[in-house]
C-alpha cells in the first residue's frame, strides 16, 4: 500500500513512519525536512503536494493545530488558528485528494480524547475536534471512488505524557503501539465514518 503520512515528522508521525514503513510504502510530508512539502492550512499547498505524488491508497494526517487558552483570553483570531489549521486542513486533504486517491482508497484524520472529554483551556481545542467528527460521518455517505473515511480519537499518548501530563491528571497515557494499531485498523479493514478512539 502507497501511503502519504501527513505530519510524519511529529511524534505520532514519526512512530507510524517507523512501523508503517515494515509492510507499506510511506511518503512523509511536513512543513520541512519531509519527502514532499506542505502547509495544510493552505489548499494550494495542498493540492501541490497532491500534484508530487500518485497512485496513493491511503492518506493519514496527524498533523494541525489549535490555540491552547483560557476562554476568556481567546480572540475571535485565536480560534481560527484551529479552523483554519486543524479543521480545515484535514477538511481539504479531503475535499482535494478524493480526486487523487486511487479506487478504494481511504483517509484517515486525527482528533483526541478532548472531543468527548475537555480539559482546561482547550474550548478551541475540543470544539476543532468535535467538528472533525462530524465531518467524517458525514462525509463518509458521499464519498464516492468507493473511498472511505475514519478519524483516530486518542486519549494522551505515551510519548506525549511528560509534556502534558499536567493537563490530564490521571489520565493514563495510551501505548504508542495501540496508538499505531488504531491507524492500522483504518487503513487496513473497512471501517467508514467511524471515531477510532484509544484509551490507555
Amino acid at each position: 500500500m502507497k501511503i502519504l503520512l501527513v505530519g510524519g515528522n511529529g511524534t505520532i508521525g514519526r512512530y507510524l513512519n517507523t512501523t508503517l514503513s515494515k509492510e507499506h510504502e510511506v511518503i512523509v510530508a511536513g512543513r520541512s525536512k519531509a519527502d514532499v512539502i506542505v502547509d495544510i492550512s493552505d489548499s494550494e499547498s495542498i493540492k501541490a503536494m497532491y500534484e508530487k505524488v500518485d497512485n496513493l491508497d491511503a492518506v493519514i494526517c496527524v498533523a494541525g493545530e489549535a490555540k491552547w487558552e483560557v476562554f476568556e483570553n481567546l480572540s475571535e483570531e485565536d480560534f481560527y488558528i484551529g479552523i483554519k489549521s486543524k479543521l480545515m486542513g484535514q477538511v481539504n486533504l479531503v475535499r482535494i485528494g478524493k480526486d487523487y486517491l486511487n479506487h478504494r482508497g481511504s483517509f484517515t484524520l486525527t482528533t483526541g480524547i478532548l472531543a468527548d472529554e475537555p480539559v482546561y483551556m482547550t474550548s478551541s481545542a475540543a470544539m476543532v475536534n468535535g467538528g472533525i467528527h462530524s465531518f467524517v460521518k458525514a462525509v463518509a455517505l458521499e464519498l464516492g471512488n468507493g473511498l472511505r473515511i475514519n478519524a483516530v480519537s486518542s486519549d494522551l499518548v505515551e510519548d506525549a505524557y511528560e509534556k502534558y501530563r499536567s493537563y490530564f491528571p490521571g489520565n493514563i497515557p495510551v501505548p504508542m503501539k495501540k496508538v499505531a494499531m488504531g491507524y492500522i485498523k483504518a487503513i487496513e479493514s473497512r471501517l467508514n465514518g467511524q471515531i477510532i478512539r484509544l484509551q490507555g
